[in-house]
């Protein structure tokens, strides 16, 4: 069942998922070599239940933290831990609010200190897919338009679309009704209707797209070991063109500041 959502829900869902903006935004101040993912999942519970939130993904069917942060060739679903960030990495950092009955879900991949361009590649193309994606969450289009528009994008640079893991319906539930691919075919799929509510998320693999999960049931890393990108945005589907419920500004005011330093 697909829930088309009134204005009014549309607009504490950006709430939710604004506030999820901003804690990415002030984990940015923090991600830096020596950090863990640990102290970054603290940081993060802190600022949630200080704007009146509550971490969404904490005790999700038994998730045992607040961000879902995963390092180099982990896909998502990594657990936070005490292993400390060195230059060089890279962390999706996925973090989910319920905020006033509603859910926000956005992530983030960022670089650790220096990282080797054709990964600072990969984030790029993969950032660029999410938004090629959400240019197809328009009334009318299907979901394999969004999936069709992520893949072509980014396999015309040798990088690959996990098929396993896929985007969602976001609304009082985290995960809700439609699945969301980011692959497909054009023309394929639910047909999209002003009112939904969806989680687009490419996650994009440096190389060969086959997943595994690790012993501790929740880690989804490459199966060859390379390192793999993870963006997301809430969006609500609109009449004439997608309407971004999260954001990325209060990450990348923060990034670009340390870049003058």
């Amino acid at each position: 069942m697909i829930y088309l959502k009134t204005k009014e829900e549309i607009e504490l869902l950006r709430q939710s998922n604004m506030l999820v903006g901003k804690t990415q935004g002030e984990l940015a101040k923090w991600i830096k070599p020596g950090i863990s993912t640990l102290k970054l999942d603290q940081i993060a519970e802190e600022f949630i239940r200080d704007h009146g939130g509550e971490p969404a993904f904490l005790n999700y069917q038994g998730f045992p933290n607040s961000l879902c942060t995963s390092v180099n060739d982990q896909v998502v679903h990594g657990i936070p831990n005490n292993t400390p960030l060195k230059e060089g990495d890279i962390v999706s950092v996925d973090c989910g609010v319920l905020l006033n009955g509603y859910y926000g879900d956005s992530a983030y991949t960022f670089c650790v200190g220096d990282v080797d361009p054709q990964v600072k590649k990969l984030l790029e193309v993969t950032k660029t897919s999410l938004y090629k994606g959400i240019e197809q969450a328009v009334e009318g289009k299907r979901i394999g338009d969004i999936g069709f528009a992520v893949q072509s994008y980014v396999e015309q640079f040798g990088f690959s679309v996990v098929r396993e893991m896929v985007g969602h319906g976001v609304g009082k539930n985290l995960h809700e009704a439609p699945e969301v691919p980011n692959y497909g075919r054009r023309g394929n799929g639910v047909k999209l209707k002003e009112g939904m509510v969806i989680a687009i998320e490419p996650m994009i693999n440096m190389g060969k797209r086959h997943i595994v999960q690790e012993a501790d049931g929740w880690t989804i890393r490459t199966r060859d070991r390379k390192v793999s990108a993870h963006f997301e945005h809430t969006v609500a589907v609109g009449k004439d063109q997608a309407d971004i419920l999260s954001s990325f500004k209060f990450v990348e005011e923060v990034l670009h500041l340390q870049s003058e330093k």
